[in-house]
């Protein structure tokens, strides 16, 4: 280490160590978040800084001197506006995360004073919001009023690194169970009971629906199901009924509707056929008082007089003869 500067040996103590033993820094972050790679370096003496994805160059950063500004070079147009360093330090800063940037990421300081650079690794692990767990109720059986189950919780998705636990709620006691699977077995006497599942990983946590004892092992009761049977029965029965009554009104209204309409097209049709009323004037008729006026027109036999007489049509009175005039002298 002869002609190191002493900053350097600081810096080198400080970067060798995890390097040396092969243990990188373990980070989380989560999707759409951001993380923060720490790199504690305030030395000068640093020709460049590398920062390397797996074995893709991510950042080439040549460090700030007294003539000149830092010269920062990211080498990927996507991770343009991703890419960052907080503070004017050289710590990267990876905004946006993607499951994809899972990964080991390494820095590589340079100097021309050391054969090999100085390196620091980091392992990042990006992590999905935890969504609401879910419950399965296993195969229940009632062992003389004792119901006996289990309860599974699972993920949908986003399974990584995934811890459950299990709480178990009444009036009396709270308890606690580690696992995905809860094994039960109560007593009807102790219907209040509650199960819910949570969920956890590195960056969040949640929790299930919860599950009450009193709808596990229907029956453990002894006795409970055939009232839940026939309240069910009686409940359809009520909704039939009023169903039906519902029908019967509205089919009577719509009767009820058709009978005063056919009333008023049967007034309306009366009105119609109304005839006025007979005259009391009789039309006056000249009759024929002898018999054989009646041969003198040539018929020949009373059956045709009876068809002249029911064929005659009525005749009006002349007008009375107006006197002549007199004249003087007679």
């Amino acid at each position: 280490m002869l002609g190191v500067p002493a900053c350097f040996i600081f810096l080198l103590c400080q970067l060798a160590g995890p390097a040396a033993s092969g243990i990188p820094k373990k980070l989380v972050g989560a999707i759409g978040g951001s993380v923060i790679f720490p790199l504690n370096l305030s030395v000068n003496l640093v020709d460049s800084i590398i920062w390397v994805f797996n074995s893709t160059t991510l950042v080439i950063i040549q460090p700030k001197t007294a003539d000149k500004n830092a010269l920062i070079i990211v080498t990927q147009k996507r991770n343009m506006e991703r890419v960052n360093f907080p503070h004017e330090g050289y710590s990267l800063k990876l905004s946006r995360l993607t499951k994809n940037d899972s990964g080991v990421y390494r820095v590589e300081i340079h100097n021309s004073t050391l054969q090999d650079p100085l390196t620091q690794e980091y392992e990042l692990h990006v992590y999905e919001y935890l969504s609401k767990p879910k419950v399965i109720i296993g195969l229940q059986e009632n062992k003389n009023g004792t119901c006996v189950t289990n309860l599974t919780c699972s993920m949908e998705h986003g399974e990584e690194d995934v811890t459950y636990s299990w709480k178990s709620l009444d009036q009396a006691t709270n308890e606690s169970h580690r696992g995905s699977i809860l094994p039960i077995s109560w007593r009807w006497e102790k219907s209040d009971m509650t199960f819910i599942c949570m969920a956890s990983n590195p960056i969040s946590s949640n929790s299930s629906n919860p599950i009450f004892a009193q709808n596990l092992c229907e029956g453990a009761a002894g006795g409970q199901t055939p009232y839940v049977i026939l309240y069910v029965l009686l409940s359809l029965f009520l909704l039939c009924s009023l169903t039906l009554v519902l029908i019967i009104l509205i089919i009577r209204r719509e009767r009820k509707k058709e009978i005063i309409e056919e009333k008023k097209e049967l007034d309306t049709h009366q009105e119609t056929l109304h005839f006025p009323p007979i005259s009391e004037e009789m039309p006056e008729y000249d009759t024929i008082s002898n018999f054989n006026e009646l041969m003198a027109f040539g018929f020949d036999s009373a059956r045709n007089a009876n068809t002249v007489i029911h064929g005659i049509t009525p005749l009006r009175h002349p007008p009375p003869p107006r006197p002549w005039p007199r004249h003087n002298g007679h």
